[in-house]
């Protein structure tokens, strides 16, 4: 069989994006390495994860938000976190967020400032178990057609003019395009020819699960010293960073080594009588210097890989699969050229850049030394301030990403506002059928019946909003991104390439 697309690697990236294709008619197979999606590293409390306003948006206009929510690990209504858990998210005030275990407050940040956004119950952050997302996910995929297989590593790649040979252990599969999603040792990327470029690790990072035979010799929370970082998370959740230039990567540790590790990096002598469970990653930052090679792909991981300070790297992904999802799709369907995907790389290359700068900027207060120590309290005082405060909210919760489409309007590349209707819908629920939306909001202004000649369904809506945030009419693609936008009084100009871009040509019809 010849499958449209085939995904190497079923993590949420990969995932994600057979959804967006499924549900846009494509046939696609998702090949997964690993034989079970039920690993211990999936679970609380390393597979705690943290997603960010673009995310939940994503999962909301393809409604999954509240699947996902129902796996949450913090529930609104509940207190303490789960024993484990960061330990920022136990401090009594209510924290938003961090930069290097640098808190901000919740209620230092000025959310007036960001005028672009409306009130919407989609929040900006939610923690949940990875294991729990992938399963919501898996489960969407294989309702819409999805073929997922498990237990088939990706081994060749041979890419040809107009589909790729994929080699597995149980025999070869054939795509129209292939993507990798399979991490950051992906196969696929090193297969294809992709360069993959960076700076190299300071530093390994180890995550433990043990028992302390006295837990109060460590000191709960994030700890610096003149070998690395120890954060302790009681009674025996660790992460620890030795500055050790990578050399730990993928080393696993007996109990012993495991001791002398802790005792080595915490600066005490601490002593612990079991160990159930070790995991390593580093601070290297690598990205592909391109996301397409022909027909071949990459999204997630195998385009990028950062340390996890921050939490940025799901999101990243998450981000890439629903850029390119629909792009791709059309692409499929025949609805547009091939020059449609090298969009693709042109506005996710520069969101995962800034990702990567954002990690190495921790990785600089983290380094052992009074210089790193001097800066990260200069970074603790402008993070006590309000414009500090709600600055990294931007960053961590996503809020301030904006594509740069070329579009001279402010609102243009950023999220579409969750507008509510009239009729009470809000924009969440007109984007999910995956179409694109022209929104007309001045019931004074032009028309803008030329949409309607279009080839390619947009849905024209003219409504009254309760707040149009000063708008007349805003073109939105179907991933929520709004493509072109213009102010109450406005004309038509510039709305027609924008069509042309994102839509294709006129209808012949």
């Amino acid at each position: 069989m010849l499958y449209d697309v085939v995904i190497a690697g079923a993590g949420p990236v990969g995932l994600f994006l057979s959804c967006e294709l499924a549900h846009a008619g494509c046939s696609v197979l998702v090949l997964e390495q690993a034989g079970s999606a039920d690993s211990p590293l999936k679970r609380l409390p390393f597979g705690l994860r943290g997603l960010n306003a673009p995310t939940l948006e994503a999962l909301d206009r393809r409604g999954l938000l509240a699947a996902v929510a129902a796996t949450q690990v913090l529930k609104p209504d509940k207190g303490a976190p789960p024993p484990g858990t960061a330990h920022w998210l136990a401090q009594p005030r209510v924290l938003g967020g961090h930069f290097a275990g640098i808190s901000f407050a919740l209620d230092d940040v000025d959310r007036t400032r960001w005028s672009w956004r409306l009130p919407t119950p989609v929040g900006t952050q939610m923690a949940v178990e990875l294991q729990a997302l992938e399963r919501v996910l898996a489960e969407r995929a294989s309702a819409l057609g999805v073929c997922i297989e498990r237990g088939r590593a990706v081994e060749a790649v041979q890419a040809g003019e107009t589909e790729v040979v994929i080699e597995t252990a149980g025999g070869a599969v054939r795509g129209r395009w292939l993507v990798g999603c399979d991490g950051g040792r992906s196969t696929v990327r090193k297969q294809c020819g992709f360069s993959f470029v960076g700076t190299d690790p300071e530093f390994t990072g180890h995550s433990l699960l043990v028992e302390l035979e006295d837990p109060s010799v460590l000191t709960p929370g994030r700890q610096y010293t003149a070998q690395g970082m120890c954060n302790f998370n009681p009674p025996g959740v660790l992460a620890l960073a030795d500055f050790d230039g990578g050399a730990g990567h993928r080393t696993q540790l007996d109990l012993d080594a495991a001791q002398a590790l802790l005792r080595r990096v915490s600066a005490r002598n601490v002593t612990i009588t079991a160990l159930h469970l070790h995991s390593t990653w580093t601070d290297g930052a690598r990205q592909a210097s391109a996301y397409r090679n022909g027909r071949v792909l990459l999204a997630g991981d195998a385009a990028h890989v950062h340390s996890p300070l921050g939490g940025q790297g799901l999101n990243l992904g998450i981000g890439d699969a629903m850029n390119l999802g629909w792009k791709l799709a059309r692409v499929v369907r025949g609805d547009a050229g091939v020059a449609l995907l090298d969009s693709y790389h042109a506005e996710r290359h520069p969101i995962g850049a800034k990702v990567l700068d954002w990690s190495r900027a921790q990785v600089a207060l983290m380094r052992p030394g009074a210089g790193s120590r001097a800066l990260a309290a200069v970074m603790a005082d402008l993070a006590g301030t309000r414009d500090g405060a709600t600055y990294l909210a931007e960053r961590v919760w996503g809020v301030s990403q904006q594509l740069d489409l070329g579009d001279g309007h402010p609102l243009a590349g950023r999220s579409v506002p969750d507008f509510l209707l009239a009729d009470g819908r809000s924009m969440v629920e007109v984007l999910r059928n995956g179409q694109g939306v022209l929104l007309v909001l001045d019931e004074n202004g032009a028309s803008y019946d030329s949409v309607d000649r279009w080839r390619q369904p947009i849905t024209r809506i003219a409504s009254a909003v309760d707040d149009a945030l000063g708008l007349g009419a805003v073109l939105v693609r179907p991933d929520g991104i709004v493509a072109w936008a213009c102010d109450a009084g406005g004309d038509e100009a510039g709305l027609g390439p924008a069509l042309q871009r994102w839509f294709g040509p006129l209808s012949t019809a």
